[in-house]
């Protein structure tokens, strides 16, 4: 029962995930560092701490009490995710919900998921699974097999963008995705999804803060909300500092004072963004207390982004006008990421 759940929880927050991006599809005449800045402050400033006191209310003690190299090191594994993140939404923008959040999710999915196990094997700790105990194991195979099928599932999707782009015009290919750019997409969205995976190095070191949130009396379910305060940190300062640059440079500064755009309507949709955005990690934390190991919560919830983007992609009619051979390659792929989930939630079970 406590799988199931799991699964449930990691669904509801890859849902969350896939779907963040549709409110900024709304955003009119603002460049994409003005909209991206406020729903990032959403995102990585004004929600977590609000999760964090509705469902840890001595959050700011547990994190006071913290030794300092663990605010550090969580710190520094948020700010390397904020560059994961930041040029996630530049590998959307370049590529569509569909092919963007394949690619980089696959790489986001491989990293994520395998480097905390290596990370234990290297510094042991008591009750967490290394990449050696994954090896030893039959559910923990199964696990890794889960990941290679996974990659495979990516492999497949990103070459039914390759075989899109061959088939369509520019002009057609910017109908849904206004920005079309595949070479420059595909490098973005790869170094996306290397960087992207320190989300989960970031909730494995700040476990500390989680267990004593735990200890504390607070309900496991939600403990890994007081971590993401720190890791969202790292996120801001990492996009404030990009975004400010970009506004200065393209002279956008003044999106938020010109008349002549829908000022409210663009905050609200972008601060809806950011909110959504923020809300898969609030599920995944609690998928994650459910399953308990790292690799399997992790590649379950990228997993579900990817689905989830992806029927986004065919509802922006991302993939109009390609072939039925094209058809069935993202169909084949997102169909061998489904099987995925499936290896991984039985391994996990094991």
């Amino acid at each position: 029962m406590q799988v199931i759940f799991g699964i449930i929880y990691h669904s509801l927050g890859g849902f969350a995930s896939g779907s963040f991006y549709m409110p900024f599809n709304k955003v009119k005449k603002w460049a994409w560092e003005s909209y991206w800045i406020v729903g990032g402050l959403f995102s990585w400033l004004i929600v977590p701490p609000i999760a964090a006191y509705l469902t840890a209310p001595d959050f700011v003690q547990i994190i006071q009490a913290t030794s300092g190299s663990v605010l550090k090191f969580t710190y520094l594994m948020g700010l390397l995710w904020g560059i994961g993140g930041l040029t996630y939404g530049l590998g959307v923008r370049y590529l569509g919900m569909s092919l963007g959040n394949s690619v980089t999710l696959g790489f986001c999915a491989a990293f994520g998921a395998i480097v905390p196990s290596i990370y234990y094997n290297i510094n042991p700790v008591e009750g967490k699974i290394s990449f050696t105990d994954m090896m030893a194991t039959t559910g923990g195979q199964l696990v890794l097999l889960g990941v290679l099928v996974c990659l495979i599932g990516i492999a497949i999707s990103g070459r039914a963008g390759m075989l899109k782009e061959k088939e369509i015009s520019a002009e057609e290919s910017r109908k849904s995705v206004a920005e079309f750019s595949l070479v420059k997409g595909l490098i973005i969205a790869i170094i996306s999804g290397i960087l992207s995976s320190f989300m989960n190095f970031g909730i494995e070191s700040g476990k500390p803060m989680a267990d004593a949130a735990i200890a504390s009396g607070n309900n496991p379910l939600f403990v890994n909300n007081v971590s993401y305060v720190i890791i969202m940190w790292g996120g801001l300062t990492t996009n404030l500092i990009w975004t400010t640059i970009l506004s200065l440079k393209n002279k956008s500064y003044g999106d938020f004072v010109d008349k002549s755009s829908p000022i409210a309507k663009n905050v609200i949709f972008s601060a809806l963004a950011g909110t959504t955005w923020f809300l898969q990690f609030f599920f995944y934390g609690m998928g994650e207390s459910k399953l308990g190991n790292g690799a399997s919560s992790w590649i379950l919830h990228m997993s579900t982004i990817i689905l989830t983007a992806n029927m986004w992609g065919i509802y922006r009619r991302e993939w109009n006008g390609v072939s039925r051979k094209t058809k069935m390659t993202i169909t084949v792929g997102i169909g061998v990421i489904i099987a995925s989930v499936f290896l991984v939630g039985i391994g996990n079970s094991m």
